[in-house]
């Protein structure tokens, strides 16, 4: 593997509550290599979130630096930062974030609008991509209709519509019991195998961190350990 292409160098985040500074990061050194299959654990109010957000370039640290293929992330207007985060990585959440008014092709194609890809091109790929997570036969189906299991499918093949560098998984089994749970990361270990996509995943569950290759633990804004298969 390559040198890190994404690297959090002593990022702290500090939130303002009145006159009082809560940092929410403290110090997070954490990096990734291209083809890295990543967990990252850590107990509530551990800053998982904070990170996810500094992670996803969703949000900038107070003191620090990230970068993204060598480059200073700070360096970049939020138009920028908007435009490499939907290029670049691919985003799971707990909650799936379906739009219920759209059928399953309807969303995966959504972001690639934002991304000017031309619409048959969008068909083909959404198609090419619920297909990929065996959901060809209800790609004409609404959120409503389909399981959590298939929709949160549903939410990996958006995640890869525009063929990010990263998919980001903020607990993707949250909201699942255990044997759709599994379902679920048997298609992230698949990805990472067969399409070698890198793979960051928030969790909380050990039983969801043992898939990944690493596991990094959060505690109070800061990497206390890792464990390496």
């Amino acid at each position: 593997m390559t040198k890190a292409f994404l690297d959090l160098q002593k990022v702290w985040k500090i939130y303002k509550m009145g006159n009082v500074e809560v940092p929410a990061l403290s110090g997070l050194d954490f990096s990734v290599k291209r083809g890295e299959f990543v967990g990252i654990m850590g107990p509530s109010g551990s800053g998982k979130s904070t990170a996810m957000n500094m992670i996803g370039l969703l949000d900038v640290p107070t003191k620090g630096h990230i970068y993204f293929e060598g480059k200073d992330i700070s360096l970049f207007s939020e138009s920028d930062l908007a435009q490499m985060r939907g290029k670049k990585i691919g985003f799971i959440f707990q909650q799936f974030n379906l739009i219920n008014t759209l059928s399953a092709l309807e969303n995966v194609m959504l972001p690639m609008i934002f991304q000017d890809v031309p619409r048959a091109d969008r068909v083909k790929k959404a198609e090419e991509l619920l297909k990929l997570v065996d959901l060809g036969e209800r790609m004409h189906h609404r959120p409503t209709e389909l399981s959590g299991g298939q929709q949160q499918r549903v939410a990996i093949a958006r995640s890869l519509c525009n063929d990010p560098e990263i998919v980001l998984a903020d607990e993707p089994t949250g909201n699942l019991d255990q044997k759709t749970g599994g379902t679920v990361l048997d298609f992230l270990k698949k990805l990472h195998r067969e399409k070698k996509k890198t793979i960051i995943m928030v969790t909380h569950d050990l039983n969801v961190a043992k898939k990944a290759d690493r596991v990094e633990y959060l505690i109070d804004g800061k990497i206390t350990k890792r464990r390496v298969k």
